[in-house]
């Protein structure tokens, strides 16, 4: 097995210090040689980088709710040789930038702010003496607190929900109806509705579930930030019910008769919700006002009322023969 071993290191060996391999290596070695070389000249110029550098808020009383987050970030352009950049951009030199809640607070209007000048006042004692900051994005730190002041307010979707051919929107569901958001009192007193992320579905045929996240003010904070909604399509098929025809506005001593005395009225309706729909929720009639002002040997069928799970809603014949009689 050893004699293997070594019979196979030869064959390498020869094959790579051939005369041939010997000089394609002396040119792999050359340009990795120059390569290195150019990369150290790269890297000696000067650069602009944008650092991503977290910031958090510290020191905050714990009667004192956040109603922005207090885990943010700012996006920061620095200007230096390429090796101090590859450093910011590759080790974990650059940590979170700590905001003293009680220096920037003010409690008055339950809100912080943080300038231009003082995030670069926090962020230079984590640079190098030689860079220096071209550009704070955004340009200034803002938060927002209150001291507890909250209420539920009930969530909307937002967007548009399409079902399929033949299907129809049976049912939408939202958990939990309600969520519980934080801010100042004016702010609570103008919001109405939280509204969530724009969601758009098309086709739907089968009962959608989707985690939605909740559509952000500033200022405010939402407990919990996602809410969860689904979805419940039905088929749908048309049916018709027999319903009696109604005379209205008849004149005390006449009676009025249709021939025939009832109708069928078709519609369109969810297949799991027929069983609800009975002939006694449909109303149709004959106005004996509408025959004094126009007199015909048909007398006109109108709907009245019908369920409000069905829609489509439409009469066989829409006007019969008559007959008024005197009591």
């Amino acid at each position: 097995m050893s004699g293997g071993f070594v019979h196979i290191y030869k064959v390498v060996r020869n094959f790579l210090f051939s005369w041939l391999n010997r000089e394609f290596l002396i040119f792999l070695f050359f340009l990795a040689l120059s390569g290195l070389f150019w990369l150290l000249m790269a890297l000696n110029e000067t650069y602009e980088a944008e650092i991503p550098i977290a910031v958090r808020i510290v020191n905050v009383p714990k009667n004192v709710v956040l109603t922005t987050d207090s885990a943010d970030t700012l996006h920061v352009t620095v200007r230096d040789k390429g090796f101090t950049i590859a450093t910011y951009l590759y080790s974990d030199r650059i940590r979170p930038v700590l905001i003293n809640f009680n220096q920037f607070a003010n409690k008055a209007t339950e809100r912080g702010s943080v300038t231009t000048s003082d995030l670069q006042r926090l962020i230079y004692p984590q640079l190098f003496a030689s860079s220096k900051i071209v550009m704070i994005k955004p340009d200034k730190f803002v938060f927002y607190f209150n001291y507890g002041l909250s209420k539920r307010i009930p969530v909307r979707l937002r967007g548009r929900v399409l079902p399929s051919r033949s299907y129809y929107l049976a049912n939408t569901k939202i958990w939990p109806q309600n969520v519980l958001v934080y801010a100042s009192k004016k702010t609570l007193d103008s919001i109405h509705y939280i509204y969530t992320e724009e969601l758009n579905l098309t086709n739907v045929e089968d009962t959608v579930v989707r985690n939605i996240t909740l559509k952000k003010i500033p200022g405010v904070k939402l407990i919990p930030p996602s809410v969860k909604v689904s979805f419940y399509p039905d088929v749908l098929t048309e049916e018709l019910v027999e319903v009696p025809i109604q005379a209205i506005n008849m004149p005390q001593g006449k009676v009025l008769r249709t021939f025939p005395s009832k109708v069928r009225v078709r519609f369109t309706v969810g297949a799991s919700k027929f069983r609800m729909v009975k002939p006694e929720m449909f109303t149709v009639v004959v106005d004996y006002h509408e025959l004094e002002s126009r007199a015909s040997e048909k007398c006109q069928l109108h709907i009245r009322a019908f369920p409000n799970i069905v829609s489509g809603v439409k009469l066989d014949i829409e006007a019969v023969d008559y007959l008024i009689e005197q009591q």
